[in-house]
């Protein structure tokens, strides 16, 4: 059985953190507090999606960047992309989203690898 390890809660919602000394932007998934503007595009735009407590997540929709689409294979033919399979992430409440990396992560690991700079 793994011990419970608990955080200090955080009042502001999405922050800048760095990442192996470069700057990312990140939000911890939230229902109730303020979302930056990446995050309000995304949920415009239907990047980002609830599904009760969980949000799902189309990452190549996130500051997309066409050279890391390329990598991935997410830019189809003209008139339309194509993210591959197993396209969407699915993340929880608490969860942390790298939109600079297109990461998902649990507080454990958002703690445990980024450093906060700004809240």
């Amino acid at each position: 059985m793994q011990p419970l390890i608990y955080y200090k809660e955080i009042d502001v919602i999405f922050m800048k953190a760095l990442l192996n000394g470069k700057p990312v932007d990140v939000w911890e998934i939230s229902k109730t507090n303020e979302q930056p503007d990446w995050v309000k595009k995304a949920f415009a735009e239907n990047y980002l999606y609830w599904l009760d407590n969980r949000l799902r997540i189309l990452m190549c929709g996130l500051n997309p960047s066409m050279k890391d689409n390329l990598k991935v294979g997410a830019v189809g033919t003209v008139g339309g992309g194509f993210c591959g399979y197993a396209m969407y992430t699915v993340g929880y409440i608490g969860d942390f989203i790298d939109a600079t990396n297109h990461k998902l992560l649990s507080k454990k690991q958002f703690y445990k690898k980024y450093q906060i700079i700004e809240k």
